[in-house]
């Protein structure tokens, strides 16, 4: 659980060297590849600002072409005992990135950013998120849908790439917009302002052996998280291997 310390190279020159020289291109029309970067951080932690700064820019952006970059910044509960509390940790989020760390023979840390569960690294290296990002989208995803009706989520999946073993359906609630003023710690005194944090972590079920799966979960929100901020994130992942093989997002902006 040692954290990394790097220096962030400037997202602009990255997402620029990886876009289309097509002088005079207009936006592209096709529909764009979901890929979800996780973040494991910690407020706690004085090397995770510049991650977080790093996903926050990429998914503001959306810049990579031919991709939409979904965030879920998970924060670890393991600095909190170092001398500030993160308001936004849980140990689920902790037992998730054990989980990732036993595959990746990598151990646990801080920042650590995981892309569609197939590729971790430290998650301030700015050249190497966005060029794994577009690497990920070339990976054959199943059809992801999520809609959302008053407080209840419709999750459906299908079209799961051929040759899938077991795998299961996650629904992350996440929340954009969230900053902390730190009192103790390595931050101390520092305003950090985080990528979308992942408020909730369901397990719905099982995909089927017909390679589909459907869902209309209640949802339970906080009256403390504001509704416009939030969404609902739907995730296929591999139970073996953690890879993510389909993922789709919704905004929550319905009164419950």
């Amino acid at each position: 659980m040692k954290p990394y310390l790097l220096l962030a190279l400037p997202l602009t020159g990255v997402l620029a060297a990886l876009a289309p020289a097509r002088p005079g291109a207009g936006p592209a029309t096709a529909a764009r590849v979901p890929v979800v970067v996780e973040l494991f951080t910690s407020e706690g932690c004085s090397s995770c600002p510049a991650a977080d700064a790093a996903l926050r820019e990429l998914e503001n952006a959306q810049s990579v072409p031919g991709v939409e970059v979904i965030a879920l910044g998970e924060h670890v509960d393991y600095w909190n005992r170092l001398g500030w509390k993160d308001a936004f940790s849980s140990p689920v989020y902790t037992q998730r990135q054990q989980q990732y760390a036993q595959g990746f023979g990598s151990g646990s840390y801080t920042p650590q950013a995981v892309v569609n569960g197939r590729y971790e690294f430290v998650g301030s290296r700015t050249g190497e998120l966005a060029e794994t990002v577009a690497k990920a989208a070339k990976a054959p995803q199943a059809a992801v849908a999520v809609t959302m009706s008053g407080g209840t989520a419709h999750v459906r999946v299908s079209s799961v790439p051929a040759g899938t073993p077991a795998a299961e359906v996650l629904l992350a609630i996440t929340e954009s917009g969230l900053s902390s003023q730190v009192g103790r710690g390595e931050n101390s005194g520092r305003l950090l302002r985080h990528a979308a944090v992942v408020r909730q972590l369901i397990p719905l079920g099982k995909i089927g052996a017909d390679g589909t799966f459907a869902a209309t979960p209640e949802l339970k929100l906080s009256t403390d998280w504001k509704r416009p901020n939030l969404r609902a994130v739907a995730l296929v992942q591999e139970v073996a291997s953690r890879r993510i093989v389909g993922v789709a997002a919704a905004a929550i902006n319905s009164p419950q």
